[in-house]
C-alpha cells in the first residue's frame, strides 16, 4: 500500500478537508466513505500490544488514541483531524484476535458457536491543531447459531477469517453464522460510524447534509 492513499479527499475547490483515517482497514475506509465524508488514508504504525491490568475497553480506546496520534506526529502527513480505531472480539472476557492459522481459527469459531459474545471498537479523533483528542468505545452483543464442523471447515477454506478479529466477518460470508446482534452493526464491521460521525460534526471537521434544505 502506498504511504498516502487518497479517498475522496478533495473538495470542489481542490483543497483537502483535513480528515485522515489512521487505518489500513478497507472496511473502515468503506464505512466512512459511505456517508460522504472526504478523507485521506494513512495506515498507523503504532504497536498493538496489550498492557497488564488493562480492561478491554481501556485497551481499544488506548490503541485508537495511539493510532491517531502516531499518524498525526508525522511531519510528512498533511491534515488536522486524525481518526484511530481498534476492534476486538470478547468471549468470556478473553480477547480473540486475528487467528494465526486454520486450527486457531477453527478453535475460535467452535468457542463462539451457539452462544453470544461481545465486539468492542474503540475510536479516537485527534485534533493536531490544539492537541485535543475525543475518544470512546462502542459495544455490540453478537449471537452465533450452532455451527457444524462442515460449516467451520468450509468457512475457513474461503480464507475470510484470517485477517478478522474472532475469525469472522459479519459483512462477508460470515453473516450466515449470525443469529442476532444487539447494538451497532458498524461497530462489528470495525468502526462505530454513528459515534465517529457525531464527534467529527461536533468538532466542526465534517457536516453531513450541509446543503440540504
Amino acid at each position: 500500500m502506498k504511504p498516502l492513499e487518497k479517498k475522496g479527499a478533495s473538495t470542489a475547490s481542490g483543497k483537502t478537508r483535513g480528515i485522515v483515517l489512521a487505518s489500513a482497514s478497507p472496511r473502515r475506509r468503506e464505512l466512512l466513505a459511505s456517508v460522504g465524508i472526504e478523507f485521506d488514508v494513512v495506515p498507523s504504525r503504532a504497536p498493538e500490544d496489550e498492557l497488564p491490568g488493562e480492561t478491554p475497553e481501556q485497551h481499544v480506546i488506548r490503541l485508537s488514541r495511539d493510532k491517531a496520534r502516531e499518524v498525526a506526529s508525522r511531519d510528512d502527513v498533511a491534515g488536522r483531524w486524525f481518526i484511530g480505531s481498534d476492534t476486538i472480539v470478547l468471549r468470556d472476557g478473553d480477547i480473540l484476535g486475528k487467528p494465526k492459522d486454520a486450527p486457531e481459527a477453527a478453535d475460535m469459531l467452535r468457542s463462539l458457536s451457539g452462544r453470544s459474545h461481545r465486539v468492542l471498537s474503540g475510536y479516537a479523533v485527534h485534533d493536531r491543531h490544539d492537541g485535543g483528542c475525543v475518544a470512546g468505545a462502542a459495544v455490540t452483543a453478537v449471537r452465533f447459531k450452532e455451527l457444524t464442523e462442515q460449516e467451520i471447515a468450509g468457512y475457513i477454506a474461503t480464507g475470510e477469517p484470517f485477517d478478522k478479529a474472532g475469525s469472522y466477518a459479519i459483512q462477508g460470508i460470515g453473516a450466515f453464522m449470525v443469529l442476532a446482534i444487539e447494538g451497532s452493526y458498524t461497530n462489528v464491521v470495525g468502526l462505530p460510524l454513528c459515534e465517529v460521525v457525531e464527534v467529527l460534526e461536533n468538532l466542526g471537521a465534517a457536516r453531513l447534509f450541509a446543503g440540504a434544505p
